[in-house]
């Protein structure tokens, strides 16, 4: 079977399944594991944002939206001459990556016939429902099922940890320039990891707020989670969260490694934020995994 992957989620799900030698076509933003983008066709592109402030990127997202552009384009030629057999591409958010109409689209167009499997996790628990989804396609269910499996033994064991122990308010800002409130699966994590996530969404959208609203909030720590950002530009920018909320902890995450891509990292991403919340009782971070700013 011959995969292509449409969003950088998937492709990490592809190879902790094992079936990386599978997977022929790849986005530009598939940076894990780094072999993907390296060895991989390309077939979705897009901006490249690296040199952008949040935002410039912010004016940008939104001027191509009041445009009826895309943010993303197809290189379909290429995608054909890969011959997919599974494609996995989204509906979920059009800032994040194709949505899975336009590969239709484009697969009708171009005569192919590749099954098209659309990942659409809202939940945490929805996140782990498409691994086990992307399995049966490939035709590993016992691989996925052993690999969730895993993924709940460690959830279960932070819960273990911080069972009892007070339950700090907790804000994630997904975005500074304007603010998001966090959404979708990201309030599910710091619920995992002891937590109680205040101004949040927990499996909807993540949403534009006021720094006065998010402050009335009374957090006693924020995490800075911004979307398409590591820990450095994650670190760069709660600097200026950090002033926002004087006296409360604010600490810098790896976003697209840790929290905002739902696939099976999501799970260390509860392991690092429970090594925030409660560090008396949580195994330390990894390096590269947060970073306290104040």
């Amino acid at each position: 079977m011959r995969v292509v992957s449409l969003l950088p989620s998937a492709t990490e799900i592809v190879y902790a399944l094992g079936l990386g030698e599978r997977l022929v076509g790849v986005t530009f933003e598939c940076d894990e594991p780094p072999a993907a983008r390296s060895e991989k066709t390309v077939v979705v592109g897009g901006r490249d944002t690296k040199g952008m402030a949040p935002g410039e990127i912010d004016e940008y997202v939104r001027s191509q939206f009041a445009a009826g552009a895309d943010l993303y384009t197809l290189h379909a030629g290429a995608l054909a001459a890969l011959a997919p057999d599974l494609i996995l591409t989204q509906d979920l958010c059009r800032v994040c990556a194709l949505p899975s109409g336009h590969v239709e689209e484009a697969l009708d167009h171009l005569g192919c016939r590749a099954d098209v499997l659309s990942l659409d996790p809202h939940t945490l628990d929805e996140v782990l429902a498409t691994i086990v989804a992307v399995g049966e396609r490939a035709g590993v269910p016992d691989r996925a099922a052993a690999l969730v499996a895993a993924l709940r033994d460690r959830l279960a064991a932070v819960a273990a940890r911080v069972a009892g122990r007070p339950r700090p308010r907790v804000l994630v800002v997904e975005w500074v320039d304007p603010p998001f409130r966090a959404g979708h699966w990201v309030p599910d994590l710091v619920t995992a990891a002891g937590g109680t996530p205040v101004a949040a969404r927990p499996g909807a959208r993540s949403v534009q707020a006021e720094w006065a609203e998010l402050a009335a909030a009374e957090p006693d720590l924020v995490v800075v989670s911004p979307c398409g950002y590591h820990l450095d530009g994650a670190a760069a920018q709660a600097e200026t969260v950090a002033r926002h909320f004087p006296g409360r902890q604010v600490w810098a995450i790896d976003a697209d490694g840790l929290v905002v891509r739902p696939g099976p990292r999501l799970v260390d991403g509860v392991e690092a934020l429970a090594a925030v919340i409660h560090p008396e009782a949580a195994a330390p971070p990894p390096p590269g995994a947060v970073q306290r700013i104040a």
